[in-house]
């Protein structure tokens, strides 16, 4: 190295300030230097080794510290530049500089771009918020960057908020309305109105944080914690000013922070809420509102409710057309405004447990993505797609690093990446007309209902109205020798159905007959028929209804009494499955005040439980069943009448005896059963012995049964007590066991064929 070079030349002469970034350093002003004892000769260096080693650190950290201000008092120094010329600034070289060139900057490149970015934020001036970025996130700035979707409908809701927000104090809505009715999609939809400046003047400029409650939470294992944090909060909340904090599920602040000795989340909020110092909206279930923050009334009068209703399926029906380019857009596929209604209807009629518009959407995303599965060519074109971007990335890096002077390896390359890329175009174009039909039917939205309540796809897909049309002949053909009752039946659940009148009740019957003559069967048909499974069949037994006090496990039990948290029997299956069949089995037995229940459910079509909760029986088919007059033996005088009006008449006679006028007046029809004759007892015995084939079809054994077997049955079945189920008792003593008896003689292998058949005036069941 020269010694015009040396490093400690120029480090003192860094500190002495003599040098600029002109300034050169040549041999002869070193040699000078030394001779006036400036600078250390070679034979002292040695001796001074240790002292540039404590300048370095004060010279950097003077460079470092001192660096703004020197360019400062540099500015404009040149005495001798024009007043129409930026004076040249003089720079020092610290000695990072002198050792390693005039281009180093402390970290390097990625020192410099950090630093731009840094001046580049500052530019922008957005503001940084210890608390509110680290444990809400913005919803305002997540409406501004179109990360919402749109909001339809809910305005007197989110106009209600609006004006609890403008008042001075106390000014603290709480959403309250049951799981998925679109609480939280309110808040979205303010967030998006104050962007758009659709609301007033003092609330244009707010801000809308979703505060996240496990963010507070979580990791504060000391006492005190978790206070720093939510005073941090408020504080930070106040300072600011212009803050509305959103938090869902609001019922957890109550309890949250809970610890020996400290204070929860709800009570450190209580001042600042009461004062109007901190703006809050709420959202919480109604059960949760009761539960949590109804107990606690110094937290409740701090917020004001805004209840939240479900949406009627009209108005889910415009929810889901509003948003509808969201999901064709996310799954690729299209779906038609018929698929929409059809979402909102099977999922109002099959989906019980759940609330709209949340069960609808929730169906048709489903049934989206089976569309969008179910369409291999669209899965083909997707990876396609995803090779094709790789091959052109590939193809611009390529290009980008071959601008200077390309290879043949280079130029083989690139033909072969072009290659691909035609070939992958040439394929999606292809597959393009197959992948563009992916189309959502109602097929699509029966699988997904299938999936979920396990009713037979097949039977969702098919037309109410024409399962209301076949609906006589279906129940006749499992229902032998009571087409009248069954007539009268479907002609009220018809008219109940297509809903002509405005007033909504339930289709209500009084099934009176002998025993086992079809009455309880006749209901477990209807329920299969009208609504698709058995467990749609809600029945009770009214000789458990004896007592006054079981009027409560109905409705439910009323306050101060055992149970009050648990839902009556009936009125908590009706609020789940309220398409259902309701029989009350055996009516004559109930107490009176069971009635009066009853006489309500008839009357208007709901009835409230105890929890005060209004449940519909609208959409249900209501039945009792009675063995009054069937065992009287009174006969009638004057003109001859039929057995089916004489019959009636004991019934309506004896029902009278029990049920009072008003009761009788509010049933639809009082059905009468008729008695079995030879021909129903023959007919009943084939359907019984028909249940066995399915099992017997499974072991690999068809069963045949002649015609001379059903008539011996009726004739041994008929003139006992119980009917129909004197002839099942008949044929599981005569046919059940005997093919039993026989399938165990064969052991494992079962044989191909069994026959049953009269053989000397009784059963014989054989190798066919």
């Amino acid at each position: 190295m020269a010694s015009g070079d040396s490093p400690f030349a120029r480090q003192l002469g860094f500190l002495a300030g003599d040098f600029s970034a002109d300034d050169e350093f040549s041999d002869d002003d070193e040699d000078e230097a030394v001779a006036d004892g400036e600078l250390p000769s070679a034979d002292d260096s040695e001796e001074d080794d240790d002292e540039p080693i404590m300048i370095l650190p004060m010279a950097v950290g003077a460079q470092i510290e001192g660096s703004e201000s020197a360019e400062d008092e540099d500015e404009g120094s040149d005495d001798d530049a024009s007043p129409d010329e930026e004076a040249p600034k003089k720079h020092f070289f610290s000695p990072f500089e002198q050792l390693f060139g005039s281009s180093f900057q402390p970290g390097g490149a990625a020192y410099a771009d950090g630093a731009s970015e840094k001046k580049g934020r500052k530019g922008r001036k957005e503001k940084k918020y210890k608390y509110l970025d680290t444990y809400c996130s913005n919803l305002t700035r997540k409406a501004r960057e179109g990360k919402i979707d749109r909001i339809i409908g809910r305005d007197r809701e989110i106009e209600r908020i609006v004006q609890i927000l403008s008042r001075r104090q106390k000014n603290n809505p709480c959403l309250i309305g049951e799981p998925g009715v679109g609480k939280t999609a309110i808040a979205e939809g303010l967030a998006l109105r104050i962007v758009a400046g659709c609301v007033p003047q003092r609330l244009a400029e707010k801000q809308l944080f979703l505060l996240d409650l496990t963010a507070l939470v979580a990791g504060t294992q000391f006492r005190g914690q978790f206070e720093s944090r939510i005073k941090g909060l408020i504080d930070e909340v106040k300072s600011v000013g212009n803050v509305i904090l959103f938090i869902d599920e609001v019922h957890n602040l109550v309890g949250t922070g809970d610890a020996e000795g400290s204070m929860n989340a709800a009570n450190i909020l209580k001042p600042a809420l009461s004062r109007g110092e901190l703006q809050v909206i709420g959202a919480t279930t109604f059960t949760e509102y009761r539960k949590h923050i109804e107990k606690d009334t110094a937290l409740e009068r701090r917020f004001q409710p805004v209840k939240v209703e479900e949406p009627s399926v009209a108005e889910a029906i415009e929810v889901l057309r509003g948003i509808k380019d969201y999901y064709e857009e996310h799954h690729g596929v299209t779906f038609s405004d018929d698929m929409i209604v059809r979402a909102v209807t099977l999922a109002e009629r099959y989906i019980n447990d759940r609330f709209l518009p949340d069960k609808a959407i929730d169906l048709l995303d489903e049934a989206c993505a089976c569309a969008a599965l179910r369409n291999k060519a669209k899965e083909e074109t997707v990876r396609l797609n995803t090779e094709l971007d790789k091959a052109r990335t590939k193809m611009e890096h390529l290009s980008e690093r071959n601008d200077g002077a390309p290879t043949e390896a280079d130029f083989q390359k690139v033909a072969e990446l072009r290659t691909q890329i035609l070939r992958l175009e040439q394929r999606i174009e292809e597959l393009r007309p197959e992948a563009d039909e992916s189309d959502v039917t109602e097929g699509d939205l029966a699988r997904v209902i299938e999936l979920w309540t396990g009713i037979p796809a097949s039977r969702i897909e098919e037309s109410e109205y024409k399962r209301l049309v076949q609906l006589a002949d279906r129940l006749k053909g499992k229902i032998k020798g009571q087409d009248e009752a069954v007539e009268l039946v479907s002609a009220a659940i018809r008219r109940s159905r297509v809903q002509i009148s405005p007033r909504r009740r339930p289709a209500s019957f009084i099934f009176v007959g002998p025993t086992g003559v079809g009455k309880t069967e006749l209901v477990k048909v209807l329920a299969a028929e009208l609504f698709d499974a058995p467990e749609t069949l809600i029945r009770l037994d009214m000789s458990e209804f004896m007592e006054k006090h079981s009027v409560s496990r109905i409705i439910g039990s009323p306050p101060g009494y055992v149970g009050y948290d648990e839902a009556g029997q009936l009125t908590e299956k009706v609020r789940r499955k309220p398409y259902s069949v309701v029989l009350f089995d055996e009516i004559e037995k109930a107490h009176p005040d069971v009635l009066n229940i009853l006489l309500q459910i008839l009357d208007e079509g709901k009835i409230n439980d105890a929890q005060g909760r209004t449940v519909s029986f609208e959409n249900t088919v209501i039945v009792m069943t009675s063995n009054a007059g069937s065992n009287s033996n009174t006969s009638s005088l004057g003109f001859a009448k039929s057995a089916g009006e004489l019959a009636k008449e004991k019934a309506l006679k004896a029902l009278s005896d029990f049920l009072r006028p008003e009761f009788l007046a509010r049933v639809d029809e009082v059905v009468c059963f008729n008695t079995l004759t030879d021909e129903d007892f023959a007919a009943i015995a084939r359907l019984m012995c028909s249940e066995y084939v399915p099992s017997l079809a499974e072991k690999g054994c068809e069963l045949i049964v002649e015609n001379e077997v059903f008539a011996w049955l009726a004739a041994r079945a008929k003139g006992g007590k119980s009917a129909a189920r004197d002839l099942r008792s008949l044929i599981r003593r005569e046919v059940e066991d005997k093919m039993a008896q026989l399938l165990i003689e064969y052991g494992a292998v079962p044989p191909k064929r069994i026959v049953v058949s009269v053989r000397d005036d009784s059963i014989a069941v054989n190798i066919g």
